[in-house]
C-alpha cells in the first residue's frame, strides 16, 4: 500500500520544506508501527527544487484478521482463505488512512512550529497513490476530488490482466492529484475519501466517527456537493450517524455562510431618519442591545449560542460586570476565527479565565451549557429548519435552562425598507425563515409557556411605525418558581 507527496520549491522556498511540514526528516527512513503492520516514510527525491515523501503501509494479514475478529471486507464474514488472500495488503483504504492520521498527526492539523507560515498557506501538490479501489469508478472520483480546489483528477483504470485486455477493467484506479492547496487540508481530504471510494472500513464504526468526520471534514465535507454519499459510506451506512452528521455539517455550511446577516443589508444607512451623522450599523445596535439587556437581568455567567466569528463576545468581554462568557458554535473555521479576533493567544491570565470557546451543536443537548445566568441566541433561529427548532428550544430552555435567555431575529415586515433587497427575498439566502413580529410573538409565548419562563420584546433598530423595527428581540426570564428548582 503507497502513497507519495511531492511538491516544488525555489531557493527561497525550497521543496525540501516538505519535511518540516510532514515532521519526518528527509535524510532518514522512519518506522512507525500500526496495529496491522508497519508504516514506513522515506523520501526518493528531496532536492531544493522537487521533493518526494512516501508512505509505505506493510499490512501483517494476520493481525487484520485477528483484530477484525475474523471479518472480511465490509464486516461480512468470508471464506477463511479470503481472510488472508484479498487485497487489503495493496489496495489503498481505511488502513491507509489510519496510516496517514497515525504518521502525519501534526502535519494533518496543520501544525508546524519552524514554518507556521508555510503551514498555513497553499503549495504546488503531487499525490499519486497507484492501487486505490474506486466503487463508482473514475467518474465518481472526478466528482468526490475536483471541487475541493484540485486543478487536476487524474484516476487511470487499472486492467484486469494488461496481458488480456479484453478481460475489461478493474475496480482500482491509478490515482493522481496536482494542485495548490495546504497540505494539512490535502491530508484530511484523503483520510475521508480513501475509505469513502474503497467503500469499507477495517474496523467498527463507532458514535465517535461523527466527530472525526466533521474535524477531518472542517471547511470543505459541508459545501461539498457529494456530500450525503461522502457521509454516508464515511460511516459505514449507519443510518442514525449519517443523519446526525448531516445535520450538524448542514449548521456549519449555515454558520460558515453568515452569522448575521448579508452585510450590505446589515450597515444599510436608514433612508427614513434625516441625520447627518454617520449612521449607526444595525449589527452594532444589536449587540449594544443585548449587552444593555444583559446589564438589565445582572448577567454575570453569559452563553454566546451561535457566536459565530466572535463579536459578541467580544463586546461582552469590555463589560466587566460579565465575569464568564462563552462562545458556542458548530463550525470550527469560525471558532478559529473568533479565537484570532480575541487575540486569545496574547490574553493576561485573568482576562483569558473569562472566555471560553467550545465547539458544540444548538440541535443537541449539552451539559456543559447548564448554570448559566443567561444565554443569547442573535441572529440564530432563523438559520435553522423550523422541523429542527423545537430540538435547539428544547437543548436551550429545557436542558440548559439559563435564567435569561435572548433571541434575536429579523422582522420580515421592515425588509420592504430596504432599498438594496428585492421584493420577496430573504435577507440573506440561508435563512429558513424570517418572521413577521406576531409570528415571533407567537413562537417566544409558546415557548415560555412550556418551559416556564415569562417573555418580553423591545425593538432593535428604528422602530417604524408601520412595519416595525428590522430587528425583533425577545426577552425571556425564568419564572420565580422554575428559578428556585433550577
Amino acid at each position: 500500500m503507497f502513497l507519495t507527496i511531492s511538491t516544488t520549491g525555489t531557493p527561497e522556498r525550497p521543496a525540501t520544506d516538505l519535511g518540516f511540514l510532514l515532521h519526518k526528516h528527509p535524510g532518514k527512513a522512519q518506522a512507525f508501527s500500526t496495529s496491522h503492520g508497519t508504516a514506513h516514510v522515506l523520501y526518493p527525491e528531496a532536492t531544493a527544487e522537487r521533493c518526494t515523501a512516501a508512505l509505505l503501509l506493510e499490512v501483517d494479514p494476520v493481525a487484520l484478521v485477528r483484530r477484525g475478529r475474523g471479518k472480511g471486507r465490509g464486516g461480512a464474514p468470508d471464506s477463511a482463505l479470503a481472510q488472508y488472500v484479498n487485497d487489503r495488503p495493496y489496495a489503498a483504504s481505511s488502513l491507509l488512512a489510519v496510516a496517514v492520521t497515525t504518521v502525519f498527526k501534526s502535519a494533518l492539523r496543520g501544525v508546524c512550529t519552524a514554518l507556521p507560515e508555510r503551514a498555513a498557506a497553499p503549495m504546488p501538490l503531487r499525490i499519486e497513490i497507484p492501487a486505490l479501489p474506486a466503487r463508482g469508478g473514475p467518474g465518481l472520483v472526478h466528482r468526490l476530488f475536483a471541487p475541493l480546489g484540485w486543478e487536476r483528477v487524474k484516476a487511470e483504470p487499472v486492467a484486469l490482466d494488461e496481458k488480456f485486455p479484453e478481460w475489461g477493467e478493474s475496480r482500482y484506479v491509478r490515482l493522481v492529484l496536482e494542485g495548490e492547496l495546504r497540505l494539512a487540508d490535502a491530508l484530511r481530504q484523503l483520510y475521508v475519501l480513501l475509505p469513502v471510494l474503497d467503500d469499507a472500513k477495517h474496523y467498527w464504526v463507532a458514535p465517535d466517527e461523527v466527530g472525526k468526520l466533521l474535524r477531518a471534514g472542517e471547511g470543505w465535507l459541508a459545501g461539498h456537493p457529494e456530500q450525503k454519499l461522502i457521509t454516508s459510506r464515511y460511516l459505514s451506512r449507519r443510518w442514525g450517524l449519517t443523519r446526525q452528521a448531516m445535520e450538524a455539517l448542514e449548521l456549519v455550511r449555515l454558520a460558515e455562510a453568515d452569522d448575521t446577516e448579508v452585510e450590505s443589508i446589515d450597515n444599510a444607512v436608514d433612508e427614513t431618519v434625516d441625520t447627518e451623522e454617520t449612521p449607526v450599523p444595525l449589527a452594532a445596535q444589536r449587540r449594544a442591545a443585548i449587552v444593555d439587556a444583559l446589564r438589565t437581568a445582572g448577567a454575570g455567567r453569559v452563553l454566546d449560542l451561535g457566536c459565530g466569528q466572535g463579536q459578541l463576545v467580544q463586546e461582552l468581554l469590555k463589560d466587566a460586570r460579565i465575569t464568564e462568557v462563552v462562545g458556542v458554535d458548530v463550525s470550527m473555521r469560525a471558532l478559529h476565527i473568533a479565537a484570532r479576533r480575541l487575540r486569545l493567544d496574547q490574553l493576561g491570565e485573568r482576562r483569558a479565565a473569562r472566555v471560553k470557546l467550545i465547539q458544540g451543536s444548538l440541535a443537541y443537548t449539552d451539559k456543559r451549557l447548564k448554570r448559566y445566568d443567561a444565554a443569547v441566541l442573535s441572529e440564530v433561529v432563523e438559520h435553522v429548519d423550523p422541523e429542527r427548532l423545537p430540538a435547539l428550544e428544547y437543548a436551550v430552555f429545557g436542558a440548559a435552562r439559563p435564567q435569561t435567555v435572548l433571541v434575536t431575529t429579523p422582522n420580515v415586515e421592515y425588509n420592504v425598507r430596504w432599498e438594496t433587497l428585492p421584493a420577496g427575498q430573504a435577507r440573506h439566502a440561508d435563512h429558513r425563515f424570517e418572521w413577521t413580529r406576531a409570528e415571533f410573538r407567537r413562537w417566544a409565548a409558546e415557548v415560555a409557556e412550556r418551559h416556564g419562563y415569562s417573555v418580553e420584546f423591545r425593538p432593535v433598530g428604528p422602530d417604524d411605525p408601520e412595519v416595525g423595527p428590522p430587528t425583533q428581540m425577545a426577552i425571556f426570564t425564568m419564572a420565580p418558581k422554575e428559578a428556585k428548582a433550577a
